[in-house]
């Protein structure tokens, strides 16, 4: 019965913790939140274009594909 009530303890001590850590955002307050950095792919036009040219580097390795001279080489 004792482990049980420290452990009880323990998940209302963890629980208040994460309860206290979710906040509402106002709308106004959603543009400072949403910085670039903050993205999954900060870069999305750069990573396309490395994504093309790797792509057009590898398309000789593969059958039916054209383009590329297949060395991978940068």
């Amino acid at each position: 019965m004792r482990k049980f009530i420290i452990s009880f303890n323990w998940l209302l001590v963890f629980s208040s913790l994460y309860i206290a850590g979710c906040a509402p955002v106002q709308p106004w307050e959603r543009g400072t939140l949403a910085k670039s950095q903050m993205a999954l792919d900060p870069y999305p036009m750069l990573n396309t274009m490395r994504g093309h040219n790797y792509g057009s580097r590898e398309a000789a390795a593969s059958s039916g594909s054209s383009g590329g001279g297949g060395c991978g080489c940068y």
